[in-house]
């Protein structure tokens, strides 16, 4: 997707909606605290509500929940499903493109095991130690669910 349709100051997730009908990404709370904007741009997370234009490089790849499937469901997709991660699901899309970009950083690292689930709390609250590292809420209080299909999904992912 390219920003040349864009007004420089506008947030990335108003772009996504309103010039390419990309809804994964969802406003919550406007402030970058929650993650439901939570989109990939050149498979970095970041986050689309205050994320303006004129921040994002000419040509940038941005990969939202409506693109990931492909010919078929994506593992995190898969798992979330399988599992009913979601109770009301609005948080979903922000969560799983976040944790995309989280497993495949470590992959691309050589990191090809399953984080524990501890690894996996720590990484949705945002206390694992790496530099930038935000936050996921689900206000539902489907965490359990939802750190399990990261699990199932980052097994097979790794193989």
């Amino acid at each position: 997707m390219g920003s040349g349709d864009s007004e420089a100051s506008e947030q990335l997730l108003y772009w996504l909606r309103e010039q390419h009908d990309q809804y994964g990404p969802k406003y919550a709370c406007g402030v970058s605290q929650c993650g439901a904007c939570t989109v990939l741009v050149d498979g970095a997370a970041v986050r689309s509500c205050t994320r303006q234009m004129h921040t994002v490089p000419e040509g940038a790849e941005v990969r939202t929940l409506d693109g990931l499937a492909g010919d078929r469901p994506h593992p995190l997709q898969r798992a979330v499903v399988s599992l009913q991660a979601g109770q009301c699901g609005f948080c979903l899309a922000g969560i799983v493109m976040g944790v995309l970009a989280w497993l495949e950083e470590r992959i691309a690292a050589g990191d090809r095991k399953v984080p524990s689930d501890d690894e996996i709390k720590a990484f949705l609250s945002g206390t694992d130690g790496r530099e930038g590292a935000e936050n996921y809420i689900c206000r539902c209080g489907a965490h359990q669910r939802i750190v399990a299909a990261i699990r199932d999904a980052a097994k097979e992912m790794v193989r």
